[in-house]
């Protein structure tokens, strides 16, 4: 019998839409799930459940997710944010975790953030520069990368990127920053 992958795989993308769990189970086993999995890692994680898969029940950060999950605390957008973040960093960085190397580079997502009043003053060409974008409640001009430091009297106050959030490109950040700007803009506790 000859098999063509394109049939195989028009089979196995037939099944997913149709819901067919266990014939893509079926089609994994015959073919292996490698065949199955777009190579690109933006292809594959579009949505914090896509990284949960990604990464499988079993991963310590899925597993206290759904602890946290379960355990009913309610109101804690910024904490669950940042567990669900964490879980999505994980994912987009296939196993790549920070060594904190002196030549080794680390990416992170940043966001200019204007008050509306801001926007509000802001003419139409400027608006356009800034390239607004829309989290629904909150707008930001910028998914890039910037550097926000507060400064207190004779001293600095000065805070780092959290190694969980840390990825391994700068091209994944941009990405991580725009595809989930509404999980960032929870975990900076930047809703209403």
């Amino acid at each position: 019998m000859d098999i063509k992958k394109e049939n195989v795989l028009a089979a196995y993308e037939t099944a997913r839409k149709a819901g067919a769990d266990s014939t893509m189970k079926v089609l994994e086993q015959l073919f292996g799930e490698e065949t199955f999995k777009p190579k690109d890692i933006t292809e594959r994680i579009k949505t914090f459940e896509d990284a949960c898969r990604e990464l499988g029940n079993g991963h310590p950060f899925v597993c206290a997710y759904r602890a946290w999950e379960n355990g009913g605390l309610n109101g804690q957008e910024d904490i669950d944010a940042y567990l669900k973040l964490r879980i999505i960093c994980a994912a987009l960085n296939e196993g790549w975790e920070p060594q904190f190397t002196e030549d080794e580079r680390r990416y992170y997502p940043w966001f200019w953030l204007y008050t509306q009043a801001e926007i509000d003053s802001m003419d139409e060409e400027e608006r356009q520069d800034r390239r607004m974008m829309s989290t629904g409640d909150y707008q930001t001009d910028y998914a890039g990368f910037a550097f926000a430091i507060s400064i207190n009297a004779p001293s600095t106050a000065h805070a780092d990127i959290g190694s969980r959030l840390c990825l391994k490109s700068d091209t994944l950040a941009v990405y991580c920053g725009k595809q989930f700007i509404d999980l960032w803009a929870d975990f900076y506790l930047i809703r209403k």
